[in-house]
């Protein structure tokens, strides 16, 4: 048996190929919509996709289903609960299906969503009743599981979900201890509140350490799941809908996106409402950048800033270092955002002879933020870290607003006063920074370095009442 884990680190996603080395069939778990590396090694090992399984109607990314099924032939596979647009095999409880010696067996797991679905992988030639694997989708990640809270799938609540995944729990809890987890996320997803950084375990490890797996009375575990969860990005639902529908692949609106534009044909989009993102280095956009650009650069977080940030139903022109354009647009492909009218080609250099259109963002260092805070006029030091992280250690004087709701809360910022924006260390702020100028501030400057630089620098941070001066989790992450 073959069971290779393929790990995206900018969505926290996991995927999986399954093949038997004997029949040389295979099947693909909760595949990325850029489907390449399935197809490559499925070539390179003579193995035919048969089968493209999704554990459930993914939330953070649009999965590469209709992708493997139009370039592979494979058949799609999801539980009996899933109402799709697109020709689906649907499975129950105990349903199987062979690819020779290997067989999958599934069993129904709701709970982060209906139509939830974990896959129990055996490898008969080593046992033809212990399994060796169970792929778990978003119901149980290593230390976490997958919340019921999302309300991407209309008509259950939050409550409804939780039982059922208190359910799910309960059947997986009685896998052998010996049974390999693979989850579909890792840390850094906001599918859950405290995933591990391991992309497998065990259902004995599991069963030690995760706090949703210990012995408690439902009650307490729907308090437990449901507390403490981060906001999730307003695309989520958007994905979770676009995963149900019939829709073009990944192929077809590349060709169609990955078009060079003028400056003329840029600044002409631009002012017909298209959102122009560059996505560089924060240092490298703040030094110079298109009059009215967002940037949310490359080397971050960046399909889900993308996907909080911009929206999905107005055209999108990038501007990226020559080179790196395919691969922004790409990766706003993975989460659905198929409206990109094209790139300027060139990137900035293509602006060299029109100053008139080039904008730049001032930064300040944390010793000279100090020193101005001790003016008689000190400046707004605006944080966009989330309100826990906020909690956890801050500037004095300083006012928090969630990234996330920068835009609705601007007429919260003064009129007459410097704006000096920062996070944790710096990429959420250059992202900040530019919403900021977009919108006419034109008093403001990034903190280099965020939050981490001040400290560094020996300056105070701080807490409430008997709390750790802390920063929280990276601002990449």
């Amino acid at each position: 048996m073959i069971l290779k884990q393929y790990y995206l680190g900018c969505l926290s996603h996991a995927s999986y190929l399954i093949a038997d080395e004997q029949s040389r069939l295979a099947a693909v778990v909760d595949p990325q919509r850029d489907i390449g590396q399935y197809l490559a090694d499925a070539r390179a090992g003579g193995y035919k996709i048969q089968y493209v399984i999704l554990t459930h109607f993914h939330a953070d990314f649009l999965a590469g289903h209709i992708e493997l099924r139009n370039q592979a032939g494979a058949t799609i596979v999801m539980g009996a609960r899933a109402a799709a647009e697109f020709e689906v095999l649907k499975v129950r409880e105990g349903d199987q299906l062979d690819l020779g010696s290997v067989r999958l067996s599934m069993l129904e797991t709701p709970g982060h969503t209906p139509e939830g679905l974990s896959i129990l992988v055996y490898d008969r030639t080593r046992s033809e009743t212990a399994p060796q694997a169970v792929l778990t989708g978003d119901t149980l990640f290593i230390g976490d599981v997958g919340r019921p809270d999302l309300l991407a799938s209309i008509g259950v609540t939050a409550d409804e979900l939780a039982e059922m995944l208190y359910h799910s729990l309960d059947k997986l809890r009685k896998l052998p201890d010996a049974t390999l987890v693979y989850p579909a996320h890792g840390a850094g997803s906001m599918c859950g509140k405290s995933l591990s950084k391991e992309t497998v375990s065990t259902i004995g490890e599991q069963k030690k350490f995760n706090y949703a797996l210990q012995p408690m009375a439902f009650e307490e575990f729907r308090k437990l799941v449901t507390a403490d969860q981060p906001e999730a990005p307003e695309y989520f639902v958007y994905d979770a809908i676009k995963n149900r529908q019939e829709r073009p692949d990944l192929a077809a609106t590349l060709s169609r996106s990955l078009a060079g534009l003028s400056v003329a044909d840029v600044v002409r989009l631009q002012n017909a409402g298209a959102q122009v993102v560059d996505v560089r280095e924060a240092i490298d956009f703040e030094g110079a950048h298109l009059a009215g650009s967002i940037n949310i650069g490359l080397k971050g977080k960046y399909a889900t800033w993308c996907g909080s940030i911009l929206s999905h139903d107005q055209p999108i022109v990038v501007i990226a270092e020559t080179g790196s354009e395919e691969e922004a647009v790409t990766r706003l492909g993975r989460i659905g955002f198929d409206n990109v009218a094209g790139y300027l080609a060139g990137g900035m250099g293509a602006l060299e002879n029109h100053p008139e259109l080039v904008r730049q963002v001032a930064r300040i260092t944390a010793p000279a933020l100090a020193d101005q805070l001790a003016d008689e006029t000190p400046p707004f030091v605006l944080d966009v870290r989330s309100e826990a992280e906020w909690k956890r250690g801050h500037i004095a004087g300083s006012h928090n607003i969630p990234l996330t709701h920068l835009r609705e809360r601007l007429a919260e910022l003064p009129a007459k006063r410097t704006v000096v924006v920062h996070c944790e260390g710096g990429y959420r702020s250059a992202i900040a920074a530019s919403l900021l100028a977009q919108a006419g501030i034109a008093d403001l400057l990034d903190l280099v370095g965020g939050i981490k630089a001040w400290q560094a620098s020996q300056l105070p941070v701080e807490a409430p009442a008997g709390e750790p001066e802390a920063c929280g989790t990276a601002c990449r992450t």
